[in-house]
């Protein structure tokens, strides 16, 4: 019935083989699985710096005003590991900034994170889109994986069913996202963010690699206000993956590449956001612009075939936001 990675463990087909029952009683098609994924990620205690070069990369003459009072705070991330002795980091692409490690999936996929929590706080995670038990949601209550101890650690094992991928006018793969659970407005401020990407059966290079072979890059984009101190102006942070004012660094693609954006926003009523790439157009679900909009907790993925070198701003077209500094450059070679 089920087809698992050879290296993976038994006790975890037995968990998976009861989730599927779950989901077949109360009357859900699951189709047979293609593959299950597995990932190690810890929750950590950082320092996190949201201008490394202590600069406004943008426009250098204006300074980081009152936002750059002070730009280095105490944060939690969620860190991605290559095995469950949690010692070889993930290499993650500069362009990621504060966002936890990249996860893929094809539908039919199952995916299994083990959660270790390195912190000093109960943490979670919890994935919007993909399909799960009670006892994995990561959240609400008092059931298995909704609050994982300090030091202590959790499987959580989501299932990635036609529900959870790209519809019939989405690209071939779409981000959701995911977070701790516990205090959501205070973990998410705290850093604890990441991106799952899904991509259509049938559109991944290989069953080995979920990346779709319709694409040669994918970027990741969070729009996002931290606020580092009780709503005052100066400590709210207009971030593009925790970066501001041009100091995140990575996007980087050249002339006719087929480059796909996966752009979210998370935070409150001020995160509103107006996405504005300078030089280019995306497709937007069958939509030409330059302009997509996204809302708190909102996620989008839009085409692109850059025509154009230079290197460009990729901001916020909300005033008092750009004003702020949510921008950075994406580069485009010849």
């Amino acid at each position: 019935m089920i087809n698992f990675k050879r290296n993976f463990n038994s006790r975890y087909g037995n968990r998976i083989l009861t989730l599927i029952v779950f989901v077949m009683g109360v009357g859900s098609s699951f189709p047979i699985q293609a593959a299950v994924r597995e990932y190690w990620i810890a929750a950590e205690k950082v320092f996190w710096d949201y201008a490394p070069s202590s600069q406004n990369l943008i426009d250098p003459d204006d300074g980081l005003g009152v936002w750059g009072r002070s730009i280095k705070y105490k944060k939690y991330r969620y860190i991605g590991y290559t095995d469950s002795s949690y010692s070889i980091p993930l290499l993650q692409a500069e362009s990621m900034g504060i966002l936890g490690p990249q996860l893929r999936g094809v539908v039919r996929d199952t995916i299994v994170v083990h959660f270790l929590n390195k912190t000093d706080r109960p943490l979670s995670i919890h994935s919007h889109g993909v399909l799960y038990s009670k006892d994995n949601e990561g959240a609400d209550g008092k059931s298995a994986g909704a609050s994982v101890p300090p030091n202590g650690s959790y499987d959580y094992t989501w299932i990635v069913d036609e529900a959870a991928g790209p519809g019939p006018s989405d690209p071939s793969t779409i981000v959701w996202l995911y977070h701790s659970h516990i205090m959501t407005e205070e973990e998410i401020n705290l850093g604890l963010i990441g991106a799952l990407l899904i991509t259509r059966k049938g559109m991944e290079n290989s069953d080995s690699d979920p990346f779709p072979r319709d694409v040669d890059h994918e970027f990741i984009s969070l729009f996002m206000i931290f606020n580092e101190e009780n709503d005052e102006e100066s400590g709210l942070r207009h971030a593009v993956n925790g970066r501001i004012f041009g100091n995140l660094n990575g996007y980087e693609t050249s002339i006719g590449k087929r480059v796909r954006w996966h752009v979210a926003a998370l935070g409150n009523e001020q995160d509103n956001h107006t996405i504005h790439w300078h030089g280019q157009t995306v497709l937007d679900h069958g939509r030409r612009t330059d302009v997509i909009e996204v809302f708190p907790a909102s996620m989008v993925s839009v085409d692109m075939i850059p025509r154009s070198p230079g290197s460009w701003l990729l901001h916020c077209h909300v005033n008092d936001h750009m004003m702020a500094g949510m921008s950075t450059r994406w580069h485009v070679l010849p």
